[in-house]
């Protein structure tokens, strides 16, 4: 089986959002697809560039898909990073991806064409829309996998700490079968739990096996576990993490982390850009 093109995902997102009662995150849309299109493991582990970036390449294309639909008018996303129908859709639209390039390509065509100073857009504004999503991601992922194992390691607890726990320590270098690290997350100042966690920094996915070798080694001396990776969960890996009967882990993937240090702020700021426009009406109201 190939990997599906950008445009033979666009009837599918459409669909995954549908099927999530109109809204979702870029990971329950993904999910979905995936479940829609019934892609095997080896599609769905493929990374896009394992040097540069976290995603796969089918999260790479669905980036893609996203941008197109969203210059068609028939999604949107919020500074959250939801996707959402806009009034254009209708659940009786036929998807027809040509005529969603075409428009894209006409968009495109017109405004190089535009010779107003204040809209610089020769280069194509849905090649940056879908570069842009996820730019910031890639360049934060290649900055993770060049720090040093101990910069990383305080990094980890850092990012734990701002999520509330505390006495975090690392424990991973005295060979703690699989256990890189131990704290406790205190809730409200009323419960505690006990939490180990594995932090790794990978280029490509991880498997069950290391998943089903973490379980094995914090049973016994943790209430919860937690799996950290600059890299993606195969599929098998998430099930096995959440597999009914056994203690549950939580996944921490790269795509995850990254919208975690953002929204902490730890090394990842949110730039707001000014827009000033001249109301020409007012002045001619004087």
């Amino acid at each position: 089986m190939q990997i599906p093109t950008f445009d033979q995902l666009m009837a599918p997102t459409i669909k995954a959002l549908e099927n999530l009662g109109g809204s979702g995150s870029i990971e329950e849309i993904a999910t979905e697809v995936i479940k829609q299109l019934n892609l095997p493991e080896n599609i769905t582990s493929k990374m896009h560039n394992p040097e540069k970036s976290s995603r796969t390449e089918v999260e790479y294309r669905l980036a893609w898909s996203r941008t197109y639909l969203k210059k068609y008018g028939l999604i949107t996303n919020s500074t959250r990073g939801i996707w959402a129908f806009t009034d254009s859709y209708s659940p009786d639209l036929k998807i027809d991806p040509a005529k969603i390039v075409q428009a894209a390509k006409e968009d495109r065509l017109t405004r190089k064409n535009q010779k107003s100073d204040n809209i610089r857009e020769d280069i194509s504004q849905t090649e940056f829309e879908a570069s842009s999503e996820t730019a910031w991601k890639d360049t934060l992922h290649q900055t993770l996998l060049a720090m040093k194992p101990d910069a990383f390691e305080r990094l980890t607890k850092r990012m734990l700490r701002e999520n509330g726990f505390v006495q975090v320590e690392v424990t991973g270098r005295s060979g703690d079968a699989g256990i890189d690290g131990k704290g406790i997350l205190r809730l409200q100042n009323i419960l505690s739990y006990h939490v180990v966690f594995q932090c790794k920094r990978y280029k490509d996915s991880v498997g069950p096996g290391a998943i089903r070798d973490f379980r094995g080694a914090m049973v016994g001396r943790a209430d919860k576990g937690i799996f950290i990776t600059t890299g993606t969960f195969t599929r098998d890996a998430i099930n096995e993490a959440t597999r009914d009967g056994a203690p549950a882990i939580d996944l921490i993937d790269g795509e995850v982390f990254a919208e975690i240090l953002k929204e902490l702020q730890l090394g990842v700021k949110t730039k707001m850009v000014e827009q000033v426009e001249v109301d020409a009406k007012w002045f001619e109201g004087i």
